[in-house]
């Protein structure tokens, strides 16, 4: 980049904000801004270039050579996506010193002065933190509209009479409520610029324990999500990567598509992302549970808990002399197991203990076979329903009745009630090749260290010969043998990137997890640090329970609760029909209070109108159809269910037949809007789901 020559401002819309009086001292900043932007980027290739020629090295070094490459390409790549338009806005204090501009990034000059003030710092609090009511030390704030690289507008709060002086004449409208009506697209859009005061103090909470951010349509509950998550990143070092790093759990892939862009734009490249399908490997099959009270039983933590007692099953010693070996020979080897150490793992100790008392030969390595086998995980799961007996005796509690309902003809058959306890079953067994694994490993290194032991000892008789004293020294270090093996070519599993555990846990429409689905999440997470993102009353199969008591149920013991009650998106024309229809079912849901309105009333009409809607439609941005209709989807034009429009939003959303849904569904569905909605209805139901 070179530095500025034409002006960053692009104010033809409004002249009034064009004169110099009130943007110079921006001009002379962006100015410097870029010849900073053209020094760190050159700076940062360079230190790119040197990381990727540096030997990867082994292990730990490895790791951190790998990690520096990711970190240097990811501030790069920032930098040359937004340039200028890093900088978010400025504030100015009390103190009458100059400006201190916010950005996504912090930048210094040559000279070390601070260009940018990182968004996530201290020092940048006020900016998104400070209100009528408490300045928090600020005369005045300026945000900014970027588009195309140029300011296309700016806005100005002033918080005290000296901040009236040298900014535009103040209107109404903030930079936040301008932004609302700007077109929907693809991806979510870049709102960090906005952030509001009761959405930064959720970002900026501690990352101790289990936050959930309980909030209504259009609150802004996913967005306080992800930078909380940049900035819990940035803040706290105890959940980088070498201690975890962040998991981002949503509800299902359109979110995750739909979120996409967020984090990486906010710096932040490292951050994993799934749905609870991802977890496992049969998630991606598993279909909906069609039986409900099967769900019921499956949905328990009770339940998960059944996959202890079925590995259990197969870790019980022979209780009479096997293959020589005596009966409390046997039970002393199986004790020796070490606890935690999952099943296929544990074996491998059971054989050695077994190996150095009795004879290790066929015999043996049979009975252990038969007696501690190694298990895989979808094997176990699918034995619970199709062997009545087997279930009974590891969950006694479920009636024969219960027992009976839980029985398929393939066990294999995988549901969406099922992952939870195919995933307590790998994690409880672990993984069965690799004992196999490490066994091949084991072999392969001690091949390496014979032959290495062979030159090593060829450089010793050198050494004496030549009287090298100090290479002799260096050559007898057992060390210097170990690091010699070339773990490259050694065999080794490809690691589970979902596996954790993580230092930090977001889960999103968390309102919807069951209580055998928490128990994922909790594997993953030993710390129990949480960030949770939810509404009770969006929740499809009822929430009339507390957030608290829910959490502490399933084993969250410290639970913190944060509100947001302003609906920014929702116009106040679309929440008028939307809150009777969930208050109806959920009294005491908090339904937020919507601050704008688009001045478009709810049309409703019939199904037959589709076409001629979509087609009429002026608007820009993109339109959702919800329901079941034929309609030819385009970039523009999407059709979901309820189920998979959740956390999503657009500009003009048309309901098909919503009469016939649950009220949640119908609630979800009308709140996805942010400027128009249209309901269409062939004619009414015999039934309606409450719910």
């Amino acid at each position: 980049m070179s530095p500025v020559t034409a002006s960053v401002f692009d104010l033809r819309a409004h002249p009034a904000k064009a004169d110099p009086a009130l943007v110079a001292v921006d001009e002379r900043h962006f100015a410097a801004m870029a010849a900073g932007l053209d020094r760190t980027m050159a700076e940062l290739g360079e230190r790119l270039e040197v990381a990727r020629k540096a030997p990867a090295g082994k292990g730990r070094q490895a790791v951190d050579r790998d990690q520096e490459v990711r970190r240097l390409e990811g501030r790069l790549r920032t930098l040359r996506r937004f340039s200028l338009d890093l900088c978010l806005g400025r504030m100015a204090g009390a103190d009458g010193d100059e400006p201190v501009y916010i950005g996504r990034l912090g930048l210094t000059d040559d000279a070390g002065r601070r260009l940018l003030v990182d968004w996530r710092s201290p020092a940048a609090e006020p900016f998104f933190g400070a209100t009528h009511a408490n300045p928090m030390g600020l005369i005045s704030r300026r945000r900014y509209r970027w588009s195309q690289g140029r300011i296309t507008d700016y806005w100005d709060e002033v918080f005290t009479p000296e901040g009236l002086e040298g900014h535009a004449a103040l209107d109404d409208q903030s930079a936040f409520i301008a932004s609302l009506g700007s077109n929907r697209s693809a991806r979510m859009r870049d709102v960090l610029g906005t952030i509001q005061a009761d959405q930064d103090a959720i970002i900026r909470a501690s990352s101790n324990g289990a936050l959930v951010v309980d909030g209504g349509p259009g609150t802004g509950k996913t967005v306080v999500a992800l930078h909380r998550t940049a900035y819990l990143l940035y803040s706290d070092p105890r959940l980088g990567q070498r201690h975890g790093g962040v998991l981002v759990v949503g509800p299902h892939q359109p979110y995750l598509n739909y979120i996409a862009d967020v984090l990486p734009s906010l710096g932040e490249q490292d951050v994993q992302t799934c749905t609870l399908r991802d977890l496992v490997p049969e998630g991606a099959a598993a279909g909906p549970e069609k039986d409900p009270e099967v769900a019921r039983l499956k949905s328990s933590a009770a339940m998960v808990k059944v996959i202890e007692a079925a590995v259990k099953f197969y870790e019980e010693p022979p209780a009479k002399a096997t293959a020589g070996v005596s009966a409390a020979d046997w039970a002393e080897a199986f004790d020796s197991a070490g606890l935690g150490v999952p099943h296929n793992e544990a074996r491998e100790q059971v054989w050695e203990e077994l190996a150095a008392i009795g004879d290790p030969d066929q015999d043996l390595r049979t009975a252990v076979n038969r007696a501690w086998p190694l298990l895989e995980a979808a094997d176990l799961v699918a034995d619970l329903w199709t062997v009545p007996a087997y279930l009974r005796k590891c969950a006694p509690w479920l009636s024969i009745e219960e027992v009976r309902q839980l029985q398929r003809p393939d066990g294999q058959a995988w549901t969406l009630s099922d992952l939870p306890l195919l995933d307590a079953a790998r994690q409880r067994l672990g993984d069965p090749e690799a004992a196999r694994l490490q066994r091949r490993r084991d072999a392969a290194t001690a091949v390496q260290r014979q032959g290495m032991a062979l030159v090593l000892d060829d450089l010793l008789a050198s050494a004496v010969h030549d009287d090298g004293e100090g290479l002799m020294k260096m050559l007898v270090q057992q060390d210097l043998r170990d690091v010699l093996v070339d773990e490259a070519v050694l065999p080794r599993a490809d690691a589970d990137r979902l596996a954790g555990p993580f230092a930090h846990v977001v889960v999103d429409e968390a309102q919807e997890l069951t209580d055998a689905e928490w128990q994922m999440l909790l594997l993953r997470c030993p710390s129990r640090s949480f960030t949770i993102v939810g509404d009770r009353a969006q929740a499809r199969h009822g929430f009339t329970e507390s957030w608290r008591e829910r959490l502490e149920r399933v084993g969250l013991g410290r639970v913190e609760l944060s509100a947001l009650t302003i609906n920014y998106r929702t116009p106040v024309e679309i929440m008028t029909e939307a809150e009777p229809v969930i208050r109806a079912v959920l009294p005491d849901a908090n339904v937020p209070t919507s601050i704008r309105s688009s001045g478009i009333p709810v049309r409703h009409g019939a199904v037959a109108e589709l076409g001629a809607i979509l087609a009429g439609w002026p608007g820009e941005g993109v339109a959702c159809v919800i329901g079941d209709a034929v309609i030819e989807e385009t970039d523009r034009i999407r059709r979901l269910t309820p189920e998979l429009a959740k956390g999503l939003e657009f500009d003009l959303v048309v309901l098909i037949n919503p009469a016939g849904w649950g009220a949640v569904d119908r609630y979800v569905a009308m709140t996805r809007a942010t400027q128009q909605m249209v309901i269409l209805q062939d004619s009414t139901p015999d039934t309606v789901s409450p719910r």
